[in-house]
């Protein structure tokens, strides 16, 4: 028996020990032979506000595990790209001073700080999803103040500063866009900047915008001329606007479908995907964090619905610009103190496969949800920032995405009879039982099943593990014989966080230290290659998962 077989068994042990209650019983089925549509990667794309990060010590690090989950389709968001300043890092801000004037206000470009996050990306296997902002000092309307001098506990309205207004030339403005997109297509070249996301600045639709919408579509219009100026086949799109975006998104589609473009004169303005923001909504009550996964649910149906409306969008693909529990990463709190440990990772895992049901429902082409998640150099361990990883070691929620990138195939038909059903989860959230859930996909040309198990609650509060019996129908009637490897997320497995904590909470981590925490940050594998009989294509395996468990099956046969 392995080592972490053990620990698993045990955990499960002193779960039922420790609450004195009997395991919900589960019954799961996977029709394999049932498919639904493509298993999109959506988990594959991610973001930050804080640029300079990425070229660090632990941005590396980070970056090289996000890149090698699918190298080269990894797609990273970065606000203040255009920022101007010396390229210093802090919360909420970044710099890259990408364009200046000279006393005589001649343009002068300084290609030095964006390359090299641009260049960070690439050598660990991501990609650009390029953000065209913000606006660069010598260009605003209102410069001063420019930089902001918020921090965690002010108001964050205090973040809006003059980076965040108009330009005072729409004709300059274009220029600079045309000629940092000329030098990166000469850089990386044409064929690779194609494979890039362009989009112009971030939720227009409120206070990151201090000009009017139809500024906003001006701005817009002018960045995508020149981008398309230097990059003809450039795929870009819009709005990322923050939640559904309303009659914002409806004005700003219509304009791109059918309006006069400021930029160019003709009908329309090129739209190759649509964007908008979805955000959680978590509290602290009575003692505990309650989290909002109904809010964010919410506004993603209405988000599809929105561009469900417009029947010459319903092909153009979507991506959720930041798909995220709430919306700050640089900020603390009580309500936020979700984030280091396995509340997050099952809300992930929980949501996601939602979020695949709901474009279902909508009929519409969702290819993409970005986790606005990264990580916040030089900050204590496990500060309670929204991130992937803290001092260089993986979070629990970033194995959830670990396991997501090793499903492929086609999503099929699977139910559970504790996963609580779409309309209620989108309405009411999961304030009654838990909800134990399964999204499934088979691969045949791997001959491989993938099966991701959740147990989620939205209160963070403790309660019984989860009997679950799965039953796996329509695999190749030929095959007899399959194994079965399980990958486990909870308080034991994949945890650092946890693995921290029973340390006694060290505020250093000696080398010995780092390398256990470093191994617990990485993605446990409980059962291996464990024999699974099938008979008729059908086979059945139990497992039992705690409380915010997560489990990946991977079944494969010959």
């Amino acid at each position: 028996m392995t080592r972490f077989l053990i620990l698993t068994l045990a955990f499960s042990l002193i779960i039922n020990v420790a609450f004195g209650q009997d395991p919900v019983q589960v019954q799961m089925h996977i029709h394999a032979d049932q498919p639904l549509a493509k298993l999109e990667p959506i988990w594959r794309f991610f973001g930050a506000d804080e640029p300079n990060y990425a070229y660090m010590k632990d941005g590396k690090k980070l970056l090289g595990q996000l890149g090698a989950m699918k190298p080269d389709a990894v797609y990273f968001r970065a606000h203040n790209l255009m920022t101007t300043g010396p390229g210093a890092p802090a919360l909420k801000w970044g710099s890259t001073n990408l364009y200046t004037e000279d006393a005589a206000g001649n343009p002068v470009y300084d290609y030095e700080i964006v390359d090299l996050i641009i260049d960070t990306y690439r050598a660990r296997g991501v990609r650009p999803y390029l953000q065209l902002g913000f606006m660069p000092e010598a260009l605003s309307s209102q410069p001063d103040p420019y930089k902001h001098t918020w921090r965690p506990g002010m108001p964050y309205n205090d973040v809006y500063t003059g980076w965040a207004y108009p330009p005072n030339d729409y004709e300059k403005w274009g220029e600079v866009v045309y000629q940092w997109a000329r030098h990166c297509a000469q850089r990386y070249g044409m064929e690779e900047v194609e494979q890039w996301w362009w989009q112009t600045w971030n939720e227009p639709n409120i206070g990151y915008w201090q000009g009017t919408p139809e500024e906003f579509r001006k701005l817009h219009d002018y960045a995508i001329a020149a981008v398309r100026r230097a990059i003809p086949k450039a795929r870009v799109g819009g709005p990322d606007v923050a939640g559904d975006g309303g009659d914002f998104a409806r004005a700003f589609y219509e304009h791109c479908l059918r309006g006069r473009n400021h930029a160019t004169g003709e009908t329309g303005t090129p739209l190759d995907f649509v964007s908008f923001h979805a955000k959680g909504s978590p509290r602290y009550v009575d003692g505990h964090v309650r989290m909002g996964i109904a809010n964010q649910l919410r506004t993603i149906d209405r988000g599809f619905a929105i561009v469900a409306s417009f029947p010459e969008l319903m092909e153009t693909p979507i991506v959720i610009g930041e798909s995220d529990p709430e919306g700050c990463a640089a900020c603390q709190g009580e309500q936020l103190a979700y984030r280091n440990g396995t509340m997050y990772s099952s809300y992930t895992a929980a949501s996601f496969a939602r979020k695949h049901a709901l474009a279902d429902r909508h009929g519409v082409n969702f290819v993409g949800a970005l986790t606005w998640a990264f990580t916040f150099e030089d900050q204590a361990y496990f500060a309670g920032f929204r991130q992937l990883a803290s001092n260089g070691l993986a979070m629990p929620v970033l194995n959830t995405f670990r396991m997501m990138s090793k499903m492929s195939g086609q999503r099929v038909e699977s139910t559970s009879s504790n996963q609580v059903a779409l309309d209620t989860i989108v309405q009411d959230g999961v304030r009654q039982e838990p909800d134990v859930g399964v999204l499934a996909a088979v691969d045949r040309d791997a001959k491989r099943l993938t099966a991701m198990v959740w147990h989620y609650h939205d209160d963070d509060l403790p309660g019984p593990p989860a009997a679950i019996t799965i039953t796996l129908e329509g695999l190749p009637q030929t095959v007899t014989e399959s194994s079965l490897t399980e990958f486990r997320i909870d308080a034991a497995h994949s945890n650092a966080y946890q693995a921290w904590i029973d340390m006694g909470r060290p505020v250093a981590p000696n080398r010995e230290q780092y390398r256990t925490l470093e191994e617990r940050s990485e993605l446990a594998t409980i059962q291996e290659h464990a024999p699974l009989a099938l008979a008729d294509g059908n086979a059945t395996t139990t497992i039992t998962l705690p409380r915010q468990g997560v489990s990946l099956l991977s079944i494969a046969w010959e």
